[in-house]
């Protein structure tokens, strides 16, 4: 019982010590609610459509005149202007009035009638990837349709409807996109970030709170005199707070933010709770940890904050995680966020069960037990040096 009492005075203890505090109260509360909001408004239309582009034809054809109203026609690409040259077409990319140029050389008729292959110059505006990747789609699925018409009409003796179909199409096959049907940014991206905001920022609050700590106490994280002797009561204390708050957190993302924004959602509730439980556990100990090293409020900014965007590359989802090199795996088992990301992936737009992911779940659980068992041996250290402080007093 007193055990109990111990761990319940410090969650109670370090309730107040957060709710006295601002900028925690920020990170712990606000940032959870407002950026899953915020990244999922970005990203709310999927995919690019209509790229506004700028056509310089220098031929003038009927033909060309067929390939650039294929072109406008499609759903990526929007012809959005005509240039008399390259230069004048630049001009209009350099103004931001288009976002790409689709150049046809003087010899495309020519180089056609004589059995030879076109060459149509794709310029993209590499502000951002998606105006390369939208442009290019659009214009290569027009340049493969024509191909097959010109190869029918002009290499092919008149045949059955049959033959020219085959002709075309010599092997159909259909595209389908498993999972992620729309190919679209927000059903890949805003999974992975929203298990990455959890974890940082639970590691932003816990060492924040630390900080705090140890200003207020000349260096100590433990009190002088709090009595705070029990280092297992102090770890589950403090971990009590910040894993029931996190997991309303947690559930929030997973039901409002997939559902208001449309995002897949195939798993079941033991599922989510299977995996999240031990991802919270994992990152709170680590924060523990980590916070081993904040002595002043300022340093869990400089310390956590950079490190999110390549933590995002570490999990493996936007680059294969077999590419990634050796070394930069091994790093990526530190962090519950490698793990995390993919179980949340897996299960939710997957829609995977607990045995399916239970690699991931397992290598949280094993985290977390290390964690634990570090974060007491760094309070061990702290109570002792608390106590040493009262008695030299």
């Amino acid at each position: 019982m007193t055990w109990f009492i111990n761990i319940f005075k410090v969650w109670y203890n370090e309730l107040k010590e957060i709710s006295r505090d601002e900028g925690i109260m920020v990170f712990i509360l606000l940032v959870p609610l407002a950026y899953p909001l915020l990244y999922a408004f970005i990203y709310t239309t999927e995919t690019q459509h209509n790229l506004p582009v700028c056509v310089v034809d220098q031929c003038q054809s009927s033909l060309t005149r067929e390939f650039i109203r294929k072109v406008d026609a499609t759903p990526e690409v929007k012809i959005a202007g005509h240039a008399l040259n390259m230069a004048e077409a630049q001009e209009m990319l350099r103004m931001r009035e288009v976002s790409g140029i689709i150049q046809i050389p003087h010899s495309f008729d020519r180089d056609l009638a004589h059995g030879k292959q076109v060459v149509v110059g794709v310029f993209s505006d590499l502000t951002s990837m998606l105006y390369y990747k939208v442009m290019l789609l659009g214009v290569t699925n027009v340049a493969q349709d024509m191909n097959r018409d010109i190869k029918v009409q002009n290499y092919l003796h008149p045949g059955t409807r049959r033959e020219e179909e085959v002709a075309r199409m010599p092997i159909d096959f259909e595209h389908v996109q498993l999972y992620n049907t729309q190919g679209g940014f927000s059903a890949f991206l805003i999974p992975p970030v929203l298990m990455l905001i959890l974890q940082q920022t639970l590691f932003l609050g816990i060492g924040m709170s630390m900080g705090r700590t140890r200003e207020n106490n000349r260096g100590l994280v433990i009190p002088p005199q709090s009595g705070y002797k029990h280092v297992v009561s102090v770890v589950l204390g403090k971990s009590m707070l910040y894993f029931f708050l996190y997991l309303v957190m947690a559930v929030y993302m997973n039901v409002v933010i997939s559902h208001f924004f449309g995002l897949p959602q195939l798993m079941h509730w033991n599922v989510f709770f299977g995996f999240m439980v031990p991802y919270l556990l994992a990152c709170i100990f680590l924060g523990f940890c980590f916070s081993a090293f904040i002595f002043r409020r300022e340093d869990c900014i400089l310390l956590f904050v950079f490190m999110s965007v390549p933590l995002l590359f570490l999990t493996g989802v936007s680059w294969p995680g077999s590419a990634i090199p050796k070394i930069w795996q091994w790093i990526a088992v530190i962090f519950p966020s490698t793990f995390g990301c993919n179980a949340y992936i897996r299960a939710g737009s997957m829609g995977a069960t607990l045995g399916d992911i239970n690699h991931e779940v397992m290598a949280m659980w094993y985290q977390a037990g290390i964690y634990f068992l570090l974060a007491c041996l760094i309070y061990i250290w702290e109570i002792r040096r608390a106590v040493g402080r009262t008695i030299l007093k």
